[in-house]
């Protein structure tokens, strides 16, 4: 197993490291009742995807 023969630096890691990056999430206008919504996901609101009701929405 390779093992390294020095230790690293810290400003060595953190370069390895600036590609990690928190993003936020992605939301989309619902095209049938204009709630917000995630791509590619059922409206929560109202039951619709790619405009046909695909199932009923849950009642709070």
């Amino acid at each position: 197993m390779a093992v390294p023969k020095r230790r690293h630096s810290a400003t060595r890691g953190r370069k390895r490291r600036t590609g990690w990056k928190l993003l936020k999430p992605v939301i989309n206008i619902c095209s049938h009742c204009g709630s917000p919504r995630q791509p590619h996901r059922i409206c929560a609101s109202c039951g619709f995807y790619d405009g046909e009701k695909v199932a009923t929405p849950r009642e709070a």
